[in-house]
């Protein structure tokens, strides 16, 4: 299914965004979590479902403090820094041509400050509750990365300088809880704004 064609269920805590999914157990974990606190400290859970160009105008308007989000401090931190892939500290969105790029699974625990870290990082970016807000689709293996910059390297002597040649199907993005074939639409949605 291409990214144009999908849609997500948008689950919300009191008008803050506490799950996106491409499916209904986004909806599920937060009726877990919602189930174990006291019945007032919930007044609403709203659901909707809405297109992927929709979600990308979602995520344009949602900063931060828009998400109710349930976990460790350490993976609330990282996906703070994911967060901070696509939005300046302000919540305001980075522009495709201002520097939105990929990361390996290294660099982005080096960036959460836990460069030894790197399984529990992965394991904080697949727990990720609020998908292509929180970009965890930007996350690829580093062979995936060593692979963009050897071919942005030889094609820099071309026409295309490099534009758009990574997102060939040749290269492993990775694993995506919606599939590798949305993975890489989600990629190029974000990094192009297509």
């Amino acid at each position: 299914m291409k990214a144009k064609d999908q849609k997500w269920v948008v689950t919300r805590i009191d008008g803050k965004v506490a799950s996106v999914s491409a499916d209904f157990r986004g909806l599920s974990k937060v009726a877990q979590q919602v189930g174990k606190q006291p019945v007032d400290s919930v007044s609403e859970i709203t659901v909707s479902k809405i297109s992927t160009s929709e979600l990308a105008e979602l995520s344009a308007a949602t900063k931060w403090e828009d998400m109710r989000l349930s976990g460790s401090p350490f993976q609330v931190n990282v996906w703070h820094q994911l967060y901070l892939l696509t939005h300046h500290e302000d919540g305001t969105p980075i522009l495709p041509d201002e520097g939105i790029k990929l990361l390996s699974y290294s660099q982005l625990a080096d960036l959460c400050g836990n460069p030894k870290g790197v399984r529990a990082v992965a394991h904080a970016v697949a727990c990720n509750p609020v998908a292509y807000i929180i970009p965890c689709h930007l996350i690829v293996p580093k062979e995936a990365i060593d692979k963009i910059l050897a071919i942005r390297t030889v094609a820099q002597s071309t026409i295309f300088k490099g534009t758009d040649l990574y997102l060939l199907d040749s290269i492993e993005v990775g694993e995506y809880e919606y599939g590798s074939v949305l993975k890489r639409r989600l990629i190029e949605r974000q990094l192009y704004g297509r």
